[in-house]
């Protein structure tokens, strides 16, 4: 009785197991392939909702242009990251290093966190990541074609910020100019 079920348990355990090893390889095999993505957001904070597209270019290359009335820019260049409300001409600069996403950025630390993170499968492929300083990121793969989809986080002020993403296109040539940060007044 107890080896049969000890028999079971080790065969569902690997079962599984097996199944997260084969997502997680088929993730990295889509991501290997990517240099830069376009893709169209919904992102929701708290109540607030805001919709807008942005291009991605690996590593921790990201433009964001807001659909709404002050215009909002987001730009991301390796370290730093700027946030510009066209319509008032301010912009707010933060380092990077203070983003709980900054990992999403990079295809290799990227691969890194899907790798040594836990799997769950709902509605998407989720990997868990826990970053040094507790802060849990989930970031959602979609179930057919492996890519992106988006990820949940907290920002500094412990807001839950969902950010959901719809690929346009893939591997599509971009203007690096498009990713040179503002200067500082």
């Amino acid at each position: 009785m107890i080896l049969s079920r000890f028999v079971i348990f080790f065969c569902l355990y690997f079962v599984f197991t097996n199944s997260d090893a084969k997502e997680k390889s088929k993730i990295i095999n889509k991501l290997n392939e990517i240099n830069n993505i376009q893709f169209k957001f919904s992102q929701k904070t708290n109540e607030k909702v805001e919709r807008g597209q942005c291009a991605l270019v690996f590593p921790k290359k990201l433009k964001c242009d807001y659909d709404d009335k002050n215009k909002k820019e987001l730009i991301i260049n390796n370290k730093m990251m700027a946030i510009t409300q066209k319509r008032y001409g301010k912009t707010l600069f933060y380092p990077l290093s203070k983003s709980t996403f900054i990992s999403i950025l990079s295809k290799s630390e990227l691969i890194n966190i899907i790798n040594v993170s836990e799997l769950f499968i709902d509605d998407y492929i989720n990997i868990v990541f826990i970053d040094k300083n507790d802060n849990k990121t989930l970031i959602k793969f979609n179930k057919k074609n492996f890519l992106l989809a988006g990820w949940i986080s907290s920002d500094q002020y412990n807001n839950q910020i969902i950010f959901n993403i719809e690929i346009t296109s893939i591997n599509q040539i971009v203007n690096d100019d498009i990713f040179s940060l503002p200067n500082k007044s």
